[in-house]
């Protein structure tokens, strides 16, 4: 249809949940222009199915989760159309995000195998345009016939082959509730980076455990100007190097374990 003069290219919204049940049906509510939206469950035990399918998205479950770019490169594969636009759970696509890609839709994405965008992360009750956790530009709008999630798990990113064009309108991101959640996805995601580096044959030496942390720290505080959200910046640099480090120790742990085997 990108050929056809006044036809808009078909268009998929793709999302994975699991208990989402407190941010789905917002996520839902901004891919509502698309065509039709995927969701890819992974074995919701609270209400996010329900929702999901009250608001009109297609429900498919996969379980036992494979991982965070398996499970979300098997909902690509189950979109009807080639043109995706993917978002997790706790994303909103904003009003001037719609607009821009609306614009780009009409004129059939002409040019581009896929679109970044900013992404404003909400922190403890405020927007973050600052420090490590902005721009955070991704992304999540491209043809998956030139593109797939890549990286390494749980940070998972887009991979395309081909132009990517910049969009100034901003995905939402509320990525945790309290400093509680903050500190358990700290401790989750640190043990998951750990495992897929091992597999990956990586080893951690002494600089990546000791000097990676204290240099996130000035680079998130001072160098992209942290400082200016407050405690909030401090905070996000600190836990940010904390993350760090516990990533690179667990992985040291791990390979310290391999040795003796």
């Amino acid at each position: 249809m990108d050929g056809l003069e006044g036809a808009l290219v078909p268009l998929s919204g793709c999302v994975i949940s699991f208990n989402e049940e407190e941010h789905l049906e917002e996520c839902l509510r901004s891919l509502d222009f698309c065509d039709e939206v995927v969701v890819l469950d992974s074995g919701s035990t609270d209400r996010t199915v329900e929702i999901a399918e009250r608001m009109g998205a297609r429900v498919e479950v996969n379980r036992p989760f494979p991982g965070h770019i398996e499970q979300k490169n098997l909902a690509l594969s189950m979109a009807r159309n080639d043109w995706v636009l993917c978002l997790d759970c706790d994303e909103r696509v904003s009003p001037s995000l719609r607009a821009e890609i609306e614009e780009r839709r009409a004129k059939g994405f002409s040019g581009a195998a896929g679109y970044s965008m900013p992404r404003l992360n909400w922190y403890l009750g405020r927007p973050i345009r600052h420090g490590a956790f902005w721009p955070d530009r991704k992304i999540r709008l491209f043809d998956r016939r030139r593109g797939r999630w890549g990286g390494t798990n749980p940070h998972d990113r887009v991979e395309v082959e081909g132009p990517v064009e910049r969009l100034r309108g901003v995905i939402e991101h509320f990525p945790y509730k309290d400093l509680g959640e903050h500190l358990e996805t700290i401790r989750n995601f640190t043990a998951i980076a750990a495992q897929a580096l091992r597999e990956e044959g990586k080893r951690a030496t002494m600089a990546d455990v000791w000097i990676r942390p204290p240099a996130f720290f000035v680079k998130s505080f001072f160098l992209k100007l942290g400082f200016l959200d407050g405690w909030r910046g401090l905070l996000i640099a600190a836990l940010g190097a904390r993350y760090t480090h516990l990533k690179w120790k667990r992985l040291a742990r791990l390979n310290a374990e391999d040795g003796k085997k």
